[in-house]
């Protein structure tokens, strides 16, 4: 009879076999942890993510607001965006090319409760986002005509 693996054995394999992207930020918003779902939606492998800056997919004109935000959930430790709230925002792959992605956060602290990062699973939604973009397009042409 096989041996039932530890928790957090079967965590990691879990992890890293997943087909959403798994990532950790420390609190200096800079890339620990890069699974290989993030390498297969954003193009980076985790050798060349990991103790970067999350620039690498959030596009240039949205870092501002981007930062902004993870600063004042890093300063309060709160974020109206964790848990189960599904946050839905443009991204961008290595090679500079734009996707829709969906993903939940969680604040992570410490043993003694001290915030420490943030942790997101994140799914790429390009194509289903294109199709309801084409959708509404020709809906709003039927309604033209009527």
């Amino acid at each position: 009879m096989a041996q039932i693996p530890s928790v957090e054995w079967l965590a990691r394999r879990i992890v890293e076999a997943a087909g959403e992207a798994v990532l950790y930020a420390s609190s200096d918003g800079r890339i620990r942890y890069w699974n290989g779902g993030a390498e297969a939606i954003f193009g980076w492998s985790a050798a060349e993510a990991v103790g970067q800056s999350m620039d690498l997919i959030v596009p240039e004109r949205l870092r501002s607001r981007h930062w902004a935000g993870w600063e004042k959930s890093m300063a309060t430790g709160v974020t109206r965006y964790s848990g189960r709230d599904l946050l839905a925002v443009p991204a961008q792959r290595k090679d500079g090319t734009p996707l829709s992605i969906e993903f939940t956060i969680q604040l992570i602290r410490d043993e003694g409760g001290a915030l420490v990062g943030a942790a997101a699973i994140i799914r790429d939604v390009t194509e289903r986002w294109a199709r309801d973009k084409e959708l509404r397009r020709q809906l709003k042409e039927l309604q033209g005509k009527l």
